[in-house]
């Protein structure tokens, strides 16, 4: 059996190990649910609402932002 054979016989093998640990589960989906909607929670509504964009709204065009980050990388303390 060729190297190439082995790969493809192990990754189906771990496909079919996760879909029918998936497929029997009862509560786990609850929990890959609650997860989900954390992680939602967490990167998209936090962020949303804590970290705006300050790049966008104090300075108007991309050669501003350019030239402010190379200032903030390039001066010296």
């Amino acid at each position: 059996m060729s190297m190439k054979n082995k790969i493809i016989l192990l990754f189906n093998w771990i496909y079919h190990l996760y879909y029918d640990g998936f497929k029997h589960m009862r509560v786990g989906k609850t929990l890959w649910v609650l997860i989900a909607v954390k992680l939602f929670i967490m990167f998209v509504i936090i962020k949303w609402l804590f970290f705006p964009d300050l790049m966008q709204e104090n300075f108007s065009t991309d050669q501003q932002r350019s030239q402010y980050i190379l200032n903030q990388l390039t001066k010296e303390n």
